[in-house]
């Protein structure tokens, strides 16, 4: 394989990804810019509302810094940070169009997200390199895919929304 000494974020490439995270049944799809093996983890995420994603942190080895990077470069997505016991400690809504666009994360900060709206793509950083056998650490959260997991996701987009429907800032 080639590498270049260059790539493109194009809106190709988000139309292809934004297809495929519409089409899985998990209603996300990553692209990854970089090799698992690198040090920095550069990726979109594709999110679609009613996705899933269990509450976790990440937690690195004391050669790397356990920061995750997020900004959101179209749609709109909530953020619940949590503590151990999986209550939530702050929430914050992060727009394309919004006042706040990009969110850090600390290593360790329990997290999850919820998409607010239909195509969101989020640009992550964090340094890697990844391992998908150490890479989170889950909160006892239901399953991805089970009923439990459905009713979570729509009890945590009403936490974005006001008594008449609409999806307010927090």
């Amino acid at each position: 394989m080639t590498t270049s000494q260059y790539k493109c974020l194009t809106q190709d490439l988000l139309d292809d990804i934004t297809q495929k995270a519409r089409s899985s049944p998990r209603l996300r799809q990553n692209y990854n810019f970089h090799e698992l093996g690198e040090k920095v983890q550069r990726f979109l995420n594709v999110l679609q509302p009613g996705t899933y994603v269990r509450p976790h942190r990440h937690r690195r080895n004391s050669e790397v810094n356990g920061f995750e990077f997020f900004l959101v470069l179209q749609g709109e997505l909530g953020m619940l940070i949590m503590d151990e016991t999986g209550q939530i400690l702050n929430q914050e809504r992060v727009s394309a169009q919004g006042d706040t666009r990009g969110v850090e994360l600390a290593e360790g900060t329990y997290h999850t997200l919820v998409a607010l709206a239909p195509d969101t793509i989020v640009l992550e950083l964090k340094e890697g390199p990844y391992d998908p056998s150490t890479d989170k650490e889950f909160l006892d959260f239901p399953q991805e895919g089970t009923g439990a997991a459905r009713e979570l996701v729509t009890t945590w987009q009403s936490y974005f929304t006001d008594a008449d429907g609409d999806r307010s800032i927090i």
